[in-house]
C-alpha cells in the first residue's frame, strides 16, 4: 500500500500544475443555505485506492456562533475606482481611514499597486516567505499554476480576491472582514451578510501586538469590492 504523501509534494504538484482535485463542496454553499461558514473550497487530490484521504479546506468558520455575524449589520458604502484594482484600493482606504488618513486618488492607486506588488514579492519572489502562507498558495494552485499567476500579478489590473486577502491580512496584520449585501443572501433588506473573516487575530492584540480595527470590504456579484464604514 502506498504511503501517504506530505503536504509538501502536494503543494509541489499544486506548484505545477500536476495534482487533479475532486470538489467535495460548493465554493458558495454556505451563503445559499445560510450557514456562517464563509465561502470556501474543499478538495481531496484524486488516487487510486491507497487507503488514505488528504482533505484541505480553505477558510475556518467566520463568527464561531457570534450572534452579531448572524443577522444583517448596517454600514456607509464608500465607493472605489473599478479599474481592476479595487480590492487593494479598498484595503489601503480602510487602513488609512483606520488611521485617521484619507488618500487621494494618485496615493489611492499608488497604495493599492505596493500592496499587490508585496504579495507578488512573497509569494513568487521568496521560496522562504513562500511557506508561510500555505492556505494562500493551495488557493492560488487550485485554479492556476503557480508560473501563470506571478506573471499575471505583475499587471496592474490583476483582480485581487482571497488568495490577495490571505497573504495581506497576515502580512500587514490587518484584521479584514468581506460583507456581501444583504439582498444578495436572500434577504429584504439594506444592510450586510459577512462571509469571509481574515486576519482576525490582529484585532484581539495577539501574538504581542497592538489590536487592529477592522477593515470591512463589500464584495458585490459583479466582482467588484467597495469599502463599508
Amino acid at each position: 500500500m502506498a504511503g501517504r504523501p506530505s503536504n509538501e509534494a502536494i503543494l509541489q504538484e499544486l506548484k505545477h500544475g500536476l495534482a487533479e482535485f475532486e470538489l467535495t463542496s460548493s465554493p458558495l454553499a454556505s451563503v445559499s443555505s445560510g450557514s456562517q461558514r464563509r465561502p470556501s473550497f474543499a478538495i481531496r487530490p484524486l488516487q487510486p485506492a491507497t487507503g488514505y484521504g488528504f482533505f484541505a479546506r480553505i477558510g475556518t468558520p467566520i463568527g464561531g456562533g457570534s450572534p452579531a455575524l448572524k443577522k444583517a449589520q448596517c454600514f456607509s458604502v464608500q465607493r472605489v475606482t473599478g479599474d481592476g484594482r479595487c480590492m487593494f484600493r479598498a484595503l489601503v482606504k480602510g487602513m488609512a481611514l483606520n488611521k485617521g488618513m484619507a488618500l487621494n486618488s494618485r496615493e489611492e492607486r499608488d497604495n493599492a499597486d505596493e500592496l499587490r506588488l508585496a504579495v507578488k514579492e512573497v509569494i513568487c519572489e521568496s521560496g522562504d516567505e513562500r511557506r508561510k502562507y500555505e492556505e494562500a498558495l493551495i488557493a492560488i494552485t487550485i485554479e492556476e499554476p503557480l508560473r501563470r499567476y506571478c506573471q499575471r500579478i505583475g499587471r496592474p489590473d490583476f483582480w485581487g480576491g482571497e488568495s490577495e486577502l490571505l497573504v495581506l491580512s497576515k502580512l500587514c496584520r490587518q484584521p479584514i472582514t468581506v460583507y456581501i449585501p444583504e439582498r444578495e443572501h436572500g434577504g429584504r433588506g439594506h444592510g450586510f451578510i459577512p462571509i469571509a473573516e481574515y486576519g482576525s487575530e490582529f484585532s484581539k492584540g495577539l501574538w504581542g501586538g497592538k489590536p487592529r480595527k477592522v477593515v470591512r470590504l463589500l464584495y458585490s456579484g459583479k466582482n467588484h469590492y467597495d469599502l463599508l464604514v
